[in-house]
């Protein structure tokens, strides 16, 4: 019988670092022949090993797992491997191992846990990622990164547990999953790429808004997104959860040159939304007729999306008549961005006075699920995100009812004058 440390071997011997072994369940892979134990799922049926039901998506392997997690079972059920035969290296958690990645196939939003497990059952506990996307093949990030080793008395991490469904709200139903390709990755890994597409725009009059480029409002026409300025920024244009968005890869400046100047004199403010994996520094120039241009340093929160409102007055000098360009700049040549709805509007911006910053409390905080959190101040609207970005809801009210909200860490955002600002992480235990 194959252990689970087989897997771990193919990361810590001599041969160095590779994601090239993962845990696929095929013939001749890792996975299939090994012992897993469903535990805490009510008569336990065994995780099955079957033919990929989906191979459209991004997993198109033969094989892959199923679990079945049953409506009567305890929301923390699972599978765990082996633990490790003694004669085959240990997982070692260090610079160049310290996350790990999975597929998933899931009916229903809910999280997934990764665990890693010592010879004498030590552990630091699960990791809890939710799946974003509903029957569809979708790969979950667990960061381990703050985790360590197990002191040298309780053996070393030669077993992996699964928790396929963990939902504390409880099951309506038996629900299937499957699950495939487990593979460790480098320090920290995240994605380069969002996971998820930008926010999609509030619904706004269309007398109020003119839109260079989003989907939810027409774009004024033959506009060059990538006119030849000289620089090293690569454009393209990538799909996002199905959503066309903007990529500049290798930033240094890149431009965008209106076919005709845009009088934007009866509109108040510019909306950008941008996600970032390694940027530091990014700017936005307004530019009218002369040159005549005025940056603006846009705050960086990075891997997630991020939306800016741009009040037009912070692009002192500029002509609002004669909008002929924008620029963005502040690369080194060597950082990624990605850019979606980017509009003029006038109206409400959702704002709140800078000087209320400071004073934004939440309490009770952490929170247990389904309860109320207070905002200690009359700022509005909070905007929420989970860990990963994805947009969760937004609020005007100074009460926050996290019913509906799973376990985990909330970014709470508030639309200032200057931008969007990330003010308050929300714990919701």
């Amino acid at each position: 019988m194959k252990k689970f440390t087989l897997i771990l071997l193919m990361f810590v011997t001599s041969v160095g670092f590779t994601q090239n072994a993962p845990i696929n369940f095929e013939t001749g892979g890792y996975g299939t022949n090994w012992t897993w134990t469903v535990f805490e799922n009510d008569a336990n049926p065994p995780v099955e090993i079957i033919a990929n039901p989906d191979q459209s998506g991004i997993n198109t392997s033969a094989t892959v797992a199923k679990f079945t997690a049953l409506q009567a079972g305890n929301p923390w059920a699972g599978c765990e491997s082996a633990h490790g035969s003694t004669d085959l290296g240990p997982f070692v958690l260090d610079a160049t191992n310290s996350s790990i990645k999975i597929m998933v196939w899931k009916s229903v939003i809910s999280d997934v846990g990764i665990k890693l497990v010592a010879t004498t059952s030590w552990s630091q506990g699960e990791i809890k990622v939710a799946n974003t996307l509903v029957n569809q093949w979708e790969e979950l990030t667990f960061n381990f990164s703050s985790f360590v080793n197990p002191p040298s008395s309780e053996g070393a991490l030669d077993q992996i547990v699964v928790f396929p469904d963990f939902d504390l709200a409880g099951r309506t139903q038996d629900n299937v999953v499957y699950f495939d390709n487990i593979t460790f990755n480098e320090q920290g890994a995240t994605s380069d790429v969002p996971t998820v597409a930008a926010p999609t725009p509030p619904e706004r009059d269309p007398a109020d808004v003119l839109s260079v480029y989003s989907h939810a409002y027409t774009d004024v026409l033959n506009t060059d997104f990538n006119p030849n300025w000289g620089q090293s920024t690569a454009v393209t244009f990538v799909q996002i959860e199905g959503n066309e968005t903007i990529k500049y890869a290798n930033l240094n400046y890149q431009g965008t040159q209106f076919a005709s100047p845009l009088n934007v004199t009866a509109l108040e403010t510019l909306h950008i939304d941008m996600w970032t994996a390694n940027a530091t520094t990014v700017n936005i120039s307004l530019i009218s007729t002369g040159p005549v241009e005025t940056p603006y340093s846009l705050p960086i929160t990075p891997n997630q999306w991020v939306s800016y409102n741009i009040p037009l007055t912070a692009f002192a000098g500029v002509n609002m008549a004669d909008i002929i360009q924008f620029k963005f700049d502040g690369g080194t040549g060597s950082q990624t961005i990605y850019l979606d709805n980017m509009y003029f509007f006038s109206g409400d911006i959702s704002s709140v006075d800078a000087n209320l910053l400071d004073k934004v409390q939440l309490y009770p905080n952490p929170v247990k699920a389904g309860g109320l959190v207070q905002l200690s101040t009359e700022a509005e609207p909070i905007t929420i995100y989970d860990h990963s970005g994805r947009f969760i809801m937004s609020t005007k009210s100074t009460t926050i009812n996290t019913e509906g909200l799973k376990q985990g860490i909330y970014i709470l955002t508030i639309q200032t004058k200057n931008g969007s600002i990330q003010k308050q992480k929300l714990f919701v235990n």
